[in-house]
């Protein structure tokens, strides 16, 4: 799973990094990004954008937003279904979250992508309606099982794309979904972990 997460990064190293322009220009950089923030996503749309989208998919029925998509099944539930095969985006992150449980105390840990100032978790992106009816953009962030590094803080991890397949998963017109959805295992990257 994937709570928290930190973008301690500004606009210009984001155009940098994802050679993309800016649909938005106030997009700022966060030591810690909660759900239901306004938060930078990537997108290819003629192009890569980097724009801002609120963390939590926001169906009707849900109590609260889902800020996690299982890769295991994303392609199948209802709800990630669509935003699957059409709004696939990237979450930029310089690190995330998670709690290890060390005796009675759960510990909190950063972990960042070693060699890899920003890195890349695979996520959805789909418009929802508030309580007044006005469309926003929500976007989620798809899950995979914990990596050999992952395990002993917690049995989820989010899927961090390879820089070399960013490209793939942006690619909402490409037709083999069984090459998308090998994308959706636990990285083989280093993981620092503090």
């Amino acid at each position: 799973m994937c709570g928290r997460y930190a973008l301690d990064a500004d606009i210009d190293e984001l155009i940098e990094r994802y050679k993309a322009i800016v649909a938005e220009r106030e997009i700022g950089s966060s030591k810690e990004i909660f759900p239901t923030n306004n938060q930078a996503i990537v997108v290819d749309g003629n192009g890569r954008q980097i724009k801002t989208a609120v963390w939590g998919f926001a169906p009707h029925f849900a109590k609260r937003p889902l800020i996690n998509a299982r890769g295991e099944t994303v392609y199948q539930k209802p709800t990630f279904r669509q935003a699957f095969y059409t709004g696939r985006c990237i979450v930029p992150a310089t690190s995330f979250f998670e709690w290890e449980k060390v005796d009675d105390k759960k510990i909190k840990r950063r972990i960042s992508v070693e060699d890899s100032r920003i890195f890349s978790m695979a996520g959805l992106v789909s418009i929802f309606k508030d309580k007044e009816g006005n469309p926003f953009e929500a976007y989620t962030i798809v899950t995979t099982s914990a990596n050999d590094q992952m395990k002993s803080i917690h049995d989820r991890m989010p899927v961090i794309l390879d820089k070399e397949k960013e490209g793939l998963w942006l690619d909402n017109s490409h037709k083999n979904i069984e090459d998308i959805k090998n994308l959706l295992f636990p990285t083989e990257l280093n993981l620092q972990i503090e």
